[in-house]
């Protein structure tokens, strides 16, 4: 028998949809398979740190699995092992003794991180100190090495899909290059996979650096075979080649202290100035981080929370859940972090897109 009676649960970094549905999966999993309780540690590792936390019971989560966002709440900014504790002065502290002693006062067993890879990290310098831990990938970005798919990623990209559908008639009516700015910090997964579905015309990603000379030669192109307008999707972390990112500002006091954006409004800018063709930006920005998700990250967070519990108990710390194909495995945890995955640049993805008359703004 396990000796996992108690677990805990927070959900760390950024939003995303499907964070309720991982919390129903854990709470309920845990209550009706194996008898054990679970508390939900509030805003993140804040909450691990500063011991706030709420009770779940079946009660607590029912409902919740259709909804966006994360009834713990959650917050990028505050690292156990790098904590700050006075913010009018930038004062830090190694917590993560506090954190632990926590767990222990309150006979929590197991520790469920729901997170990204600035969390995941968090998670496997816990496991180096004894926590037995397991996470669960949730980013939009898709950006975790050691899975398949992220929850959260396919409701991003629903989100995108959908803007592009109406920026078509509006780019078209007034024969204006619209441009659409999505996250994915230094991954093109949202931009790759909105830009094909919404039927884009470029496509600009982090993994391509692009060249502007390039992107006019698409424009000019469409506008000689009569079509007035261009649809440009690009990912926050596009740049130039020989250039750089563009950096929105810098949070010193996140464990991921870079906040991309602004390249949508450099594009536009820059394709206006050199043609004289107007041009518009939309940034979808946390849009994509809200609202619903859709049934695909429903049931992905579902299983995902159902195999974060079965992990515990089976001894399977220091581990996070994955989705290798249609089966949901376990991995070292080092190992969903070692790497960011970045799309292949001569993945069928690419190829499909190219093949189809899609401008990556290379060639």
């Amino acid at each position: 028998m396990s000796q996992i009676k108690k677990i805990g649960v927070l959900t760390g970094g950024g939003d995303c949809p499907g964070l309720n549905a991982v919390i129903r999966g854990v709470t309920k999993t845990a209550i009706n398979q194996y008898g054990a309780s679970v508390i939900g540690f509030m805003d993140g590792f804040k909450g691990l740190v500063l011991n706030h936390y709420m009770d779940l019971d079946l009660r607590a989560v029912s409902g919740i699995g259709h909804t966006g966002g994360t009834i713990l709440g959650t917050t990028n900014r505050d690292n156990p092992f790098h904590f700050m504790m006075d913010e009018n002065v930038n004062e830090f502290s190694d917590e993560s003794d506090r954190a632990i002693e926590n767990l222990r006062k309150l006979e929590v067993d197991g520790l469920i991180v729901i997170g990204g890879d600035g969390s995941l990290h968090i998670a496997q310098n816990f496991y180096q100190k004894g926590v037995k831990v397991v996470g669960v990938p949730k980013t939009i970005d898709n950006d975790l090495s050691a899975t398949d798919v992220t929850f959260g990623f396919n409701t991003a990209v629903n989100t995108a899909s959908e803007a592009l559908d109406k920026l078509h008639t509006t780019a078209e009516s007034h024969h204006r290059v619209m441009v659409l700015e999505v996250m994915g910090r230094y991954a093109g997964w949202i931009a790759l996979y909105a830009g094909i579905s919404g039927g884009a015309d470029v496509i600009l990603i982090p993994e391509i650096p692009y060249d502007m000379p390039c992107i006019l030669k698409k424009i000019k192109q469409r506008y000689n075979e009569g079509k007035k307008f261009s649809i440009i999707v690009v990912a926050e972390g596009a740049a130039p080649k020989d250039g750089e990112m563009v950096v929105q500002k810098l949070v010193p006091t996140s464990h991921d202290p870079v906040r991309l954006g602004g390249i949508g409004n450099k594009l536009a800018e820059d394709i206006e100035q050199l043609t004289g063709i107007e041009s518009r930006v939309t940034v979808l920005g946390h849009l994509q981080r809200g609202g619903a998700p859709i049934p695909y990250d429903r049931i992905l967070s579902t299983r995902y929370g159902v195999a974060a519990v079965n992990a515990l108990m089976e001894g399977k710390e220091g581990t996070m859940v994955s989705l290798k194909g249609v089966d949901i495995a376990t991995v070292p945890l080092i190992d969903a972090i070692e790497v960011l995955k970045k799309v292949d640049v001569n993945s069928n993805f690419i190829n499909t897109a190219r093949a189809v008359g899609i401008s990556f703004g290379d060639e």
